[in-house]
């Protein structure tokens, strides 16, 4: 066994009002400047709907994640090394700005300059911000917002068409009475991210010491292998320097012990961030589970438990300052993932090992019970209200559990279960045992589970332990060694340049990510070509474990 840290975030969907706060302070943030106007390192998408950019969700246009080839072996849906050099001036994989959407500014002087007496009112015209040109606004990052713009395309969400026939037919005939729910993205910071390894020149990295998937700006070449392969498709190209961008978890505010800013933001509190511990021998293993059904599972397996001591132990023997086994112990996503079980991945079909989960929406099931003529203190009734719910479990399935439509009936069961016994108790102060027997819990987890989801403060939600001790004297040194701000430099801010985190120091470890023989160098300074014992899959070099 050999452990690491991750950052990971959970997300309750069932307290997301669909305010896009979150995606403002992010613009505001990491992609206010020249090259990034259509970037949108987090996005709000309304559901059922295509999503941002057009149709991410559809591999068999995009060939974004991993694959078994035919021995059973991972490798990139995007082809090996020499089919990716083949494309390399040409990537018919790469998105247009048509798929994503053309960003437009507005002449707003002609409203306070247009002379008196005029017989027409003046109107703002729509200006290309990429090309100065007059253009028309016929799509954009939250065009489905609220379902808005849902009935010219929604009935091709690839989540509806690959959907069992029965199902997606009921979501087709019933559309007037459609569902709806805000699926906020960020980059998922994946345990076996695609993007690091079809990298050709190794800017693309995964930190050892948190896991936060970063690029280094001195590296990128621009060769944009990685935008068709993250199957997410969270990661985009500067127009103006012509390198690759993405999410960084705003990791200068991780190592200062605090959330995110989407997460500080947030208006609805449903977003947890927290340490867990896995096994990184494990993730290769996890990855290639033949069954996609089966590869839930898998990664859930991958997560170590902090509270065993044999854990603790291990994360001491690797170097883990006693803070972040604490972090690891009080983390709301380890709890949410694994102890209660129900927050699930987003596409785990995609076999990247995603870190950024999702509690699943459940619609209002005590309502639909009643209306259904069943008795919603009855927990049989409110369990077979599941499956007859306005959002089809189906559907859920589908984005969360790679089709198996009774794993998210489950986690739906519990949260239903939750509702009902926590109803009973502050009403009359009874314990409905049949609900705790129906999910195999006890009253003890249900009512801190309760806790976590509804009313959980601050400190709570967000357990993120500061940066290593160590690195304190080296952090301030960057800092110190930029004038101004340390992360205004050229390329973006925490994007590049010497003296800031996102390009650091030669002498920190990278992961090697590689799958069947697609052995692709994604090094991080310091790496080892391949693994000591010849095998394929994640590698450190030994020498360099525990530096940051």
């Amino acid at each position: 066994m050999r452990i690491r840290a991750q950052v990971a975030m959970v997300m309750n969907l069932d307290k997301c009002i669909g305010c896009h706060t979150c995606s403002v302070t992010c613009k505001q943030t990491w992609t206010n400047r020249e090259g990034t106007e259509y970037v949108w390192f987090n996005n709000v998408e309304t559901k059922p709907g295509i999503g941002y950019p057009k149709h991410y969700e559809d591999q068999d246009r995009w060939h974004g994640g991993w694959k078994l080839d035919g021995r059973g072996r991972l490798t990139l849906r995007s082809g090996g090394r020499m089919k990716r050099l083949t494309r390399i001036f040409a990537n018919p994989d790469l998105p247009s700005i048509d798929d994503y959407y053309e960003p437009v500014t507005f002449d707003k002087d002609i409203l306070v300059s247009a002379p008196g007496g005029l017989a027409d009112t003046p109107v703002k015209r729509p200006y290309s911000a990429l090309t100065g040109e007059p253009a028309a606004v016929e799509w954009g990052a939250n065009w489905e917002d609220g379902l808005g713009g849902a009935h010219e395309r929604a009935g091709r969400d690839p989540n509806i068409t690959r959907m069992p026939a029965e199902a997606a037919a009921k979501v087709r005939f019933e559309f007037e009475k459609t569902f709806m729910f805000h699926l906020p993205r960020i980059c998922e910071h994946c345990l076996n991210p695609a993007c690091v390894s079809a990298c050709p020149s190794g800017a693309m990295y995964k930190r050892e010491e948190d896991g936060i998937v970063l690029v280094d700006q001195n590296r990128c070449r621009g060769w944009r292998m990685c935008v068709p392969a993250c199957p997410y498709k969270k990661v985009y190209v500067n127009h103006a320097t012509g390198k690759a961008e993405k999410c960084t978890l705003c990791f200068p505010r991780i190592e200062a012990g605090q959330p995110t800013i989407c997460s500080e933001t947030c208006v609805g509190r449903l977003r947890y961030l927290g340490i867990v511990f896995y096994d990184e021998d494990a993730v290769l293993a996890a990855a290639s589970v033949p069954d996609e059904r089966d590869l839930l599972d898998a990664q859930r397996d991958v997560l170590l438990d902090p509270h065993d001591p044999a854990v603790r132990q291990a994360a001491r023997d690797a170097g883990m300052p006693e803070e972040w086994i604490e972090a690891a112990k009080a983390s709301p996503v380890w709890r949410l993932i694994s102890e209660y079980r129900i927050a699930l991945p987003l596409h785990p079909e995609y076999r990247t090992l995603p870190m950024v989960w999702y509690v699943p929406p459940l619609s209002p099931v005590l309502d639909a019970t009643g209306a259904a003529g069943r008795d919603d203190t009855d927990a049989d009734d409110v369990f077979h209200t599941i499956r007859d719910l306005r959002i089809p479990v189906e559907y859920l399935a589908e984005l969360f559990t790679a089709g198996d439509a009774d794993a998210a009936a489950g986690v739906l069961m519990k949260l239903a279960a939750m509702r009902s016994y926590m109803r009973a108790r502050t009403l009359d102060g009874t314990v409905a045992q049949d609900l705790l027997d129906g999910i195999g819990m006890t009253a003890e987890q249900v009512e801190s589970m309760y806790r976590l989801l509804a009313i959980a403060k601050y400190d709570e939600r967000y357990v993120i332990p500061a940066a290593y001790g160590g690195d304190a004297a080296a952090l301030e040194a960057q800092a110190a060694a930029t004038d101004g701000c340390s992360l205004d430099c050229e390329g973006g801010p925490g994007m590049g340049g010497q003296g800031t985190s996102g390009s650091q120091p030669a002498t920190v470890e990278r992961f090697h990510l590689v799958g069947g023989d697609d052995d692709v160098h994604a090094d991080r300074r310091g790496l080892t070509s391949r693994r000591p014992d010849g095998r394929t899959g994640l590698s450190i070099d030994p020498a360099r474990r525990g530096r940051s």
